[in-house]
């Protein structure tokens, strides 16, 4: 099969220096392959959606000579595909309607150090009495997932000790990212995920549907997270760089130093013959 990566940015602001690192860390290990490389726009959570910001996004892309191939997917026009695989879900007993508020996760749920609340099973059995149908939960179980991430080794998860039953479709009735992402990923055969450390908690989940829904599982490698001078993951709040209106010289300075970010060096030049320089260097 054909080695293809993507990239999946959510299209909340313009591409900040944090995505762009992900973006050529995917960019050079599918081209590195001799691969493809999509681009996804995750627009589910329209109320944080930006509008021209995915455009943008691509034009900076574009700017930072990260071509990608065939045409841009957005998730926001793929809401039957997260259907079927719901139903699907459903057909196997292994989605359930939960009816707790956040208030109700605040006073019950429990968290290891550093991670998300475990969610406690409150409707694991049904909605108790007094409670109506909220968000749907993927009911996980006591497997150990396990995965080789290329670049932090074994990586190893009980997903219901450390998460509990999660979420798949919010409150509201938005997809939840964590099923969205896995049922793209199939639809659109990437063998390659790679993507910032802040995801690697993700990947536990994300295997655990591709098992329930019988779909391959790519290779992951998560890349180490550009951060502010605090210490916190640079983000659109703190990083952002308009980078289309970024003039030439600053455009190959900014990916000189994703490179180097990346444990690449390379001449300053052009962001094409930067990369194809990249690209003959080990990742």
């Amino acid at each position: 099969m054909t080695a293809t990566g993507r990239f999946a940015p959510s299209p909340t602001g313009p591409l900040h220096l944090g995505s762009l690192v992900a973006a050529v860390g995917s960019w050079l290990h599918a081209r590195k392959a001799d691969g493809r490389w999509l681009v996804r726009m995750e627009d589910l959570d329209t109320p944080r959606v930006i509008a021209g910001s995915a455009d943008e996004i691509l034009r900076a892309l574009e700017r930072y000579g990260l071509t990608w191939d065939g045409h841009v997917v957005y998730q926001s026009r793929r809401i039957a595909l997260y259907d079927d695989a719901l139903n699907a879900l459903r057909a196997k007993n292994l989605i359930y309607d939960c009816g707790c508020s956040r208030a109700d996760l605040a006073r019950a749920a429990s968290a290891p150090l550093g991670r998300e609340p475990v969610y406690p099973g409150t409707c694991r059995d049904g909605l108790p009495a007094g409670r109506v149908a909220r968000a749907v939960r993927f009911r996980t179980s006591h497997e150990i997932i396990g995965f080789d991430d290329r670049l932090r080794g074994h990586v190893e998860e009980d997903v219901a000790a450390e998460t509990g039953d999660f979420v798949v479709r919010r409150a509201d009735g938005v997809y939840a990212y964590q099923l969205a992402v896995v049922v793209d990923d199939a639809a659109q055969n990437i063998t390659q995920v790679v993507r910032g450390a802040d995801l690697l908690t993700s990947t536990a989940r994300q295997i655990s549907l591709q098992h329930a829904l019988g779909f391959p599982t790519p290779s992951y490698a998560h890349l180490p997270l550009a951060l502010n001078a605090n210490g916190s993951k640079l983000g659109k709040r703190d990083g952002a760089l308009p980078l289309p209106s970024l003039d030439e010289k600053r455009v190959s300075e900014t990916l000189s130093f994703a490179l180097r970010f990346l444990g690449t060096e390379v001449a300053l030049d052009t962001p094409s013959r930067m990369l194809r320089e990249a690209l003959g260097k080990s990742l």
